[in-house]
């Protein structure tokens, strides 16, 4: 349903970093999970959500 990466978000990621660990401190492994992208619908059953972290892997859960 939606496919985006973080070149689409209006604030760039060292931006996000810095605003973040300016209100908590981020540890290693701390995930940053932002907005919806364009075109959010409903799930539905079978439907795969996927976030995919380059050079980390894919977390995929299904909607049952």
């Amino acid at each position: 349903m939606q496919n985006s990466n973080t070149s689409d978000l209006i604030f760039d990621m060292p931006k996000l970093v810095q605003f973040i660990s300016g209100v908590m401190t981020l540890e290693p492994g701390d995930v940053i999970a932002t907005s919806t992208p364009r075109g959010v619908g409903p799930l539905k059953k079978g439907d795969a959500v996927e976030v995919d972290i380059e050079g980390i892997g894919v977390l995929r859960n299904f909607v049952v």
